[in-house]
């Protein structure tokens, strides 16, 4: 059974830099053997929408563009484990972020082409 299990939210102060953390584990998972990795986000009374991913090696990363220059995804594939550094927090970061990962997926920013999905992680930004 694959788990993706995410930590590191909380209520952050306007202009923070949390580090969100999203744990695999499984009896033969490997995060190596995602071509995606990619974490989403879902505010109240809005759509879950696309934040970053970073593919098998760590060689290629996509952001959306609202979150381009502030975040960055990181993967370590030997702990199982990818990372989404956020920096400079504004209150309309705060959502719900999940963790997911697409085994073969062409399109990373697509939420459809993601396998395995984590329970989320709330991330409240004060002002």
């Amino acid at each position: 059974q694959v788990q993706l299990v995410e930590s590191g939210g909380g209520l952050v102060q306007a202009g923070g830099s949390p580090r969100l953390s999203c744990a695999a584990s499984g009896r033969t998972f490997s995060i190596y053997e995602m071509a995606w990795m990619g974490w989403f986000r879902q505010a109240p009374g809005k759509e879950r929408e696309f934040v970053a991913a970073i593919s098998r090696g760590g060689t290629r990363t996509i952001y959306a563009d609202s979150v381009k220059a502030r975040f960055t995804i990181s993967r370590d594939n030997v702990k199982n484990t990818v990372y989404l550094q956020m920096t400079s927090l504004k209150s309309e970061d705060t959502a719900v972020y999940y963790c997911a990962a697409g085994h073969i997926t062409t399109d990373p920013v697509n939420s459809r082409g993601y396998d395995y999905w984590g329970q989320g992680t709330q991330v409240t930004v004060s002002s």
